[in-house]
């Protein structure tokens, strides 16, 4: 597999990947909140093929996009892969 391609964020100089994946549809709006453990998977199959852009905010929900891609990464000892802003 072809490694994604990385942009550089202009306010924060941060290199990401070209491709985020968007994490709304995890906890609200398109429906009824996906399984747990789908949304993880989810999240580790897409940092496991390059992906470093992980989109969401607490309008998603109470913090529940947050909490999940926190369980997400600790429990693929992804977290020291992403820094973090806001």
């Amino acid at each position: 597999m072809a490694a994604l391609k990385r942009i550089k964020l202009r306010s924060q100089g941060l290199e990401v990947s070209a491709q985020g994946l968007g994490c709304l549809g995890m906890s609200a709006d398109y429906g009824l909140p996906k399984p747990e453990s789908d949304m993880i998977a989810l999240i580790h199959h897409a940092v496991n093929t390059g992906v470093t852009l992980l989109d969401t905010a607490d309008v998603y929900g109470p913090h529940t996009n947050e909490i999940l891609l926190g369980k997400a990464l600790k429990a693929g000892g992804l977290r020291q892969r992403f820094p973090f802003t806001c």
